[in-house]
């Protein structure tokens, strides 16, 4: 019997060459089906090094095609700038029973890196919730349904 996934013999599926604004990197990746599409939002580096978050959509989920600029970049004004002053990396998605997606994403700054959580329902916009860790958090899954009526997420810390 062999492996149960095989890996895409033309991958990678997306590169800094498709993305049509300047990036150093394309990678760390988290792809949903949303309305009969395929969307990725995948983490970028720019050339002063700050990360930000970009997207593609394809219509197989083999070839992709990069929207014409980032889904998101470091909040401008507010308490996220204070927390994204230095970048927003390795965003995950989570498709939760009868809600919005919900999206982590590590938020670095001069204070250390938080997880922030956002919102949205069609992938054109998003609503930045909350910060919701404690300094030195790098990663965070939350689970897709509720547990006893309470949302559940499993922490990586950053060190």
């Amino acid at each position: 019997m062999g492996p149960v996934i095989k890996r895409y013999a033309n991958n990678p599926v997306l590169t800094k060459h498709d993305v049509p604004y300047p990036v150093e990197t394309v990678h760390n990746a988290g792809v949903v089906k949303h309305e009969g599409r395929y969307i990725m939002l995948f983490r970028s580096h720019l050339r002063n090094g700050r990360s930000i978050i970009g997207k593609a959509e394809s219509e197989d989920g083999f070839f992709f095609t990069a929207c014409h600029e980032p889904f998101i970049t470091p909040a401008a004004e507010g308490i996220f700038a204070v927390y994204e002053e230095f970048g927003v990396e390795d965003l995950r998605i989570c498709a939760m029973e009868g809600e919005d997606y919900l999206l982590t994403y590590s938020a670095y700054s001069r204070h250390g890196v938080r997880i922030a959580l956002a919102r949205t329902a069609d992938f054109k916009s998003i609503e930045r919730v909350a910060m919701i860790s404690q300094p030195d958090m790098r990663n965070v899954v939350l689970f897709p349904r509720k547990i006893e009526g309470r949302y559940v997420r499993l922490y990586r810390p950053h060190s």
